[in-house]
This record gives structure tokens, sequence and C-alpha cells, in this order.
């Protein structure tokens, strides 16, 4: 064992679980590089460096990681997360369809492959991943919320109340955002009274 290696690890960890993030990242940079083949070091520091909205500082923390487990799906999915917080709509759409291709139940993979189609233009493509996220997780609100967004983008408006009507079977609060953002007057009497 590495005693200076094993030093730093050691104070990164504890700060960073102390949520002191700058004092835990330089001490994980060190470690790592005394030892670059860290990968606990380096998903840590793809980590701080995300919840710090330092887009591209993870993203290449993160591609560090897949060059050593190239088949690791949720390093694809947070790498497409990065990228897509990031503005890189057609990079993160890539590593969330490896991330899809690696673990095809993994509804968060599918939700982001839907915002990159969203951000690109491409709605209905934006739809069908949309689709295959809530297929996966049918009580997310949000995933609805953006899938009838995309079939309003894509003009299909029946879809969309189809959308609606799911919606306020579970979150009927996400439903009325979803009518007035769409722009559905027409859609209204579907929402019940709301007490907020």
């Amino acid at each position: 064992m590495n005693f200076d290696h094993f030093r730093h690890y050691a104070r990164g960890w504890l700060f960073h679980f102390l949520g002191k993030q700058e004092i835990a990242y330089d001490a994980f940079v060190k470690a790592f590089q005394i030892k670059p083949d860290d990968l606990d070091a380096l998903r840590h520091l793809a980590s701080i460096a995300a919840h710090r909205e330092r887009w591209e500082v993870a993203e290449d923390w993160f591609e560090k990681i897949l060059a050593r487990q190239p088949e690791d799906s949720a390093t694809w999915f947070n790498l497409g997360f990065v990228r897509e917080r990031g503005g890189k709509a057609g990079a993160a759409l890539s590593a969330f369809q490896k991330a899809v291709e690696l673990a095809p139940n993994q509804d968060r993979a599918w939700f982001g492959m839907g915002l990159a189609h969203a951000r690109l233009g491409q709605h209905p493509e934006a739809a069908a991943a949309f689709e295959k996220s809530v297929s996966l997780q049918p009580m997310n609100g949000e995933g609805y919320y953006q899938l009838g967004m995309a079939y309003h983008c894509a003009s299909q408006p029946d879809e969309v109340a189809r959308i609606v009507k799911k919606l306020v079977s579970f979150e009927p609060k996400r439903a009325k955002k979803l009518v007035e953002d769409a722009g559905r007057s027409d859609l209204k009497p579907l929402i019940p009274e709301l007490p907020f």
C-alpha cells in the first residue's frame, strides 16, 4: 500500500463527507496523481466537479473512468448528464445511447436521451425516448410532462391529450402545467379543481 496515496484519498473522503468540496477535490487530485489507476478517486473527482457545475471538468473525469471501464453504463449516463448540462446535446445523446445499449432498463438514461433529442429539435425521437423512460418508471411525473411537451412540439395533439389524462390521475398540478405550457385550453376541463 502506498501510504501517501492512502493519506490523500482518506483526507479527500473525509472532507467530501463533511461537505468541504474544495479541500476534498484537491486531496483526490493528489491521490490520483500518485496512483493514476485509482477509479474511486476518479469517481469522486467527477462527482465533485459535477456537483460544482464544472461541466467540462466533470466530463474529462468521466471520460478518464470510461477509458478504464468502457462497459460501465452508470458512468455513460453520468457523462451524458454533464454533457447535456454543459450544452453539448449531440455529445450527450451519444453517451445516453451507449448507456441504454449497455443497460436497456436504465430509465434515467432514456429520459436524458429524450432531453438531448428535444434540445436538438428532434421531437418525435424525444417522444420515443420519453415513452421508454415512463414505461420503465410509470410514476415519473416529470417524464410524462416532458413526453407531453415532446408530442406538443411534434404536432401530435391527440398524444398530448392522452398524456394530460394520465398525469391527471397521479399529478394533477403537473397536468395543469402541461396544459398551460402547451397552450391547450381545450384540455382545461380535464384538470380538476386544485386547492393550490
